[in-house]
């Protein structure tokens, strides 16, 4: 098993990233900067995971901005 040093995707689950974007921007906030139904519309994790899972262009969009929360905090 290789490691993988420089991916901050390893080992995080879609659920702890989720959470953590919730945390940090919220739901508004979350719909603002992807905007999908799952966060504008009566948002809930159980329902933004099922979507998440299902639709791969979302999903980058949502890793990718835990990316750049990540990055953030850094600096």
């Amino acid at each position: 098993m290789s490691t993988q040093p420089d991916n901050p995707l390893h080992g995080i689950t879609l659920e702890n990233l989720l959470h953590a974007l919730v945390e940090h921007y919220g739901w508004a906030g979350l719909g603002r900067r992807v905007a999908i139904r799952c966060f504008t519309h009566e948002p809930s994790i159980a329902s933004s995971l099922k979507f998440l899972r299902r639709t791969p262009w979302a999903r980058a969009q949502v890793e990718a901005l835990y990316v750049d929360m990540l990055n953030a905090r850094r600096d």
